[in-house]
């Protein structure tokens, strides 16, 4: 099993990080966890056939997680793709997609397929909203889902708000994606005994040092020092850490480090279009 980082990035632009993406080769098949900004582009500069791009698994809708749904909905299409494209999600995926869809593409999408002969009938959309269990399997893989915590503790008042992290098991190995996530039960048991583990790691413990910085790392996503502890409890063999916000060379040094106090298995500090055997 191989995986491509083709994001590593966070919400604020990066000219060195997309944002939020990576996908999984297995033989001729091409899994896809999230498309935050980048992720096609990203996908042919890795050489990815975009046919080749099914399913795709969003962990929640955060726009650097989920802004270029479009363009893979479209350019999977334009580029071949045989069939329906499935996408998996937390609730309000199905909602996102038909907007996409049926409101801000629906000219585009009639236009090529009526207007534009070489391109072929239009292929629908297959959403499947889920939470925690088996999400779906292919032919000798299986994904399964964990309900996460990523802003749930924030205190945002009638606010429907769902994250979720995945687990793929393939060829015998196991790969955990957290997603957006602070330690919690639904990642610890994601992440238990995998060979390796894809977590957010936005800040660096040296960057934590104000009200709105322990905030994030408390309710949003774990800081460098709590990512080696999240790793070492799971028994996980390698951390790929990634989502990072931007910060000078010194700092990333220093995640590594913070990581190393309590983790002793590989650690890879993620980079874009980083390829990764499982």
């Amino acid at each position: 099993m191989k995986i491509t980082l083709l994001g590593t990035g966070g919400p604020r632009p990066d000219p060195a990080r997309q944002g939020s993406s990576l996908v999984v080769h297995l033989g001729e098949e091409r899994l896809l966890f999230d498309c935050g900004r980048g992720a096609v582009t990203q996908l042919v500069r890795a050489g990815v056939p975009l046919a080749q791009v099914n399913p795709v698994f969003i962990t929640h809708h955060h726009y650097d997680h989920i802004s270029d749904l479009g363009d893979v909905i479209l350019s999977t299409w334009l580029q071949g793709r045989p069939g329906a494209l499935r996408v998996y999600g937390p609730a309000g995926t199905a909602e996102i997609v038909s907007a996409l869809i049926d409101r801000v593409y629906a000219k585009d999408i009639r236009f090529r397929a009526e207007g534009e002969p070489a391109v072929g009938g239009w292929k629908p959309v297959e959403v499947r909203e889920t939470g925690a269990g088996l999400v779906c399997e292919g032919g000798g893989w299986k994904v399964y889902a964990e309900f996460v915590e990523h802003g749930q503790g924030l205190g945002i008042p009638d606010f429907d708000w769902t994250t979720l992290g995945y687990r793929l098991e393939a060829e015998g190995k196991t790969l955990a994606i957290s997603g957006d996530t602070v330690p919690c039960a639904g990642l610890s048991r994601l992440a238990r005994g995998a060979d390796a583990l894809v977590l957010c790691c936005y800040l660096a413990q040296a960057e934590v040092k104000d009200a709105h910085t322990e905030r994030l790392t408390r309710y949003l996503f774990p800081s460098s020092e709590q990512a080696g502890k999240i790793a070492a409890s799971a028994g996980v063999k390698k951390l790929v850490l990634t989502h990072f916000r931007e910060k000078p060379e010194r700092l990333m040094r220093d995640i590594e480090e913070d990581v190393r106090r309590d983790f002793d298995g590989e650690v890879i500090l993620g980079r874009d279009l980083l390829e990764i055997e499982v």
